[in-house]
C-alpha cells in the first residue's frame, strides 16, 4: 500500500523538448541528366542573348559601340536569370528560401578546415593567393577576341569613354552586371548550387567536372574557354575542399572590383 502511494505520488517523467530547427538543408545528389539540364538552363540563354538577341538590338542602335552596349544589356539580363534560376531550384528542393536554409544549401558559409573542422580564420588567406593566381592567368596569351565583344577593350576605347563620362545610369547597369556575374549569378550557380550536388555522379573528381562545366558554359564568349578552364579549377578545388562557395565568390569579385573602379573613374571624368 505504501509502495503504491509512492508510485502514484511520483511526478510524471518530463517530456523531451521538441528539437529546434537547425537551419541545415539536406543536399541531395543530382543525376547526370539533372546536372546537364541545369548547365543548359544557364549556358543556352547566355549564348542566345550574345549571338542572336544582342546583334538584333545593335542593329537598331546608333552611334559607336552599338554591339558592346547591346551585349552589356543582354548579358546582364542573362546573369540575373541565373540568380532567379538558383532561387527557383533551391525553393523547389528545400521548400523555403529562409536565410539559414539558403546558407547551407548554397555553401554560403565560412570555409572549414577539413582536418580540424574550424571555420574561417587563417583559411581566408587563401583568397588573395587565388586572386593573384587568376590575375596572372588573365595575363597569359590567348585567342584574340572578336571586334566589339571585348568589354575591357570597349571600356578602354574612345567610344567607351564617351559613353561612360558622367553616365551614372551605365555605371549602375555595369555594377549590376559585375555583381550578378561573380556574386549572385555564375558563382552562386556553379560553386554554390551545382558543386555540392555533383559528388553522387563524379565522386572525388566532382570539382574537376564542375570546372569543365563552368568553362564550357562560356558559349557566349567561347574564346575564353581554354583560359577559363584553368581559372575554374583554381576556384573549384578550394571551394570543394573547404565546403564554401564564398571562396569562389571572393576570388572572382576581386576581378569585378577592379573593373568597377575603372568604370567609376571613367564616369567621374564626365
Amino acid at each position: 500500500m505504501q509502495a503504491t502511494t509512492s508510485i502514484a505520488a511520483a511526478p510524471p517523467a518530463a517530456r523531451p523538448a521538441p528539437a529546434r530547427p537547425t537551419g541545415r538543408a539536406a543536399l541531395p545528389q543530382y543525376s547526370l541528366g539533372q546536372i546537364l539540364c541545369i548547365w543548359a538552363a544557364a549556358a543556352v540563354p547566355m549564348a542566345l542573348l550574345a549571338w542572336v538577341v544582342a546583334p538584333l538590338i545593335a542593329d537598331h542602335l546608333s552611334g559607336p559601340g552599338a554591339l558592346s552596349r547591346a551585349l552589356i544589356v543582354t548579358l546582364t539580363a542573362g546573369l540575373v536569370w541565373q540568380f532567379v534560376l538558383v532561387m527557383f531550384l533551391v525553393a523547389r528542393e528545400q521548400r523555403t528560401l529562409r536565410w539559414p536554409v539558403l546558407k547551407e544549401a548554397l555553401w554560403l558559409r565560412s570555409p572549414r578546415a577539413p582536418q580540424t573542422g574550424r571555420r574561417g580564420g587563417r583559411i581566408w588567406l587563401i583568397v588573395p593567393v587565388l586572386a593573384v593566381a587568376t590575375g596572372v592567368e588573365m595575363l597569359l596569351p590567348g585567342p584574340s577576341n572578336p571586334v566589339g565583344r571585348d568589354l575591357g577593350e570597349f571600356l578602354g576605347s574612345h567610344a567607351g569613354h564617351t559613353l561612360l563620362a558622367g553616365s551614372w545610369g551605365w555605371f549602375a547597369l555595369l555594377a549590376a552586371m559585375f555583381v550578378f556575374n561573380t556574386v549572385l549569378g555564375e558563382e552562386l550557380l556553379f560553386r554554390g548550387f551545382l558543386l555540392p550536388r555533383m559528388n553522387g555522379v563524379f565522386g572525388r573528381r566532382d570539382w574537376v567536372a564542375n570546372g569543365v562545366l563552368f568553362a564550357a558554359y562560356h558559349l557566349h564568349v567561347p574564346w575564353v574557354i581554354p583560359a577559363t578552364l584553368l581559372d575554374s579549377f583554381i576556384v573549384a578545388y578550394p571551394s570543394k575542399r573547404y565546403r564554401s562557395a564564398l571562396i569562389g565568390i571572393a576570388v572572382h569579385s576581386a576581378q569585378s572590383a577592379f573593373f568597377l573602379v575603372l568604370v567609376l573613374s571613367l564616369v567621374l571624368k564626365g
